[in-house]
């Protein structure tokens, strides 16, 4: 890249930084209440992207073959159990992923 292009990669940057932080506060003023659809994306959509993760790490998972995806069905109770003890989502992500990390070095590894 020539100096004039990376400088313009800096900028175009700099600029989708700034529109994607700033733009949320001038739609929706702090003294005007929140849109009801903003307000229902608000509601659906994480738990419409954590279905989306689920299917994503899961999509090539082979009963068949393999370890018969035990260290991940072990990892998803163990997220689940976290999450019915503790209610804390990072705690519950955090755990079922080193208990399935460890899993596939350790034991099925």
């Amino acid at each position: 890249m020539t100096f004039v292009q990376r400088v313009i990669t800096i900028l175009m940057v700099v600029l989708g930084t700034m529109l994607t932080r700033f733009l949320p506060f001038l739609l929706f003023p702090a003294g005007k209440p929140t849109p009801r659809y903003i307000q229902y994306l608000g509601k659906v959509l994480p738990l419409a992207v954590f279905g989306l993760l689920v299917v994503y790490c899961l999509r090539n998972v082979s009963l068949l073959t393999g370890s018969h995806g035990i260290p991940e069905a072990v990892a998803i109770a163990v997220v689940i159990a976290l999450h019915l003890w503790k209610r804390q989502m990072l705690l519950s992500i955090a755990g079922g992923t080193a208990c399935y990390m460890l899993l596939v070095q350790l034991v099925f590894g």
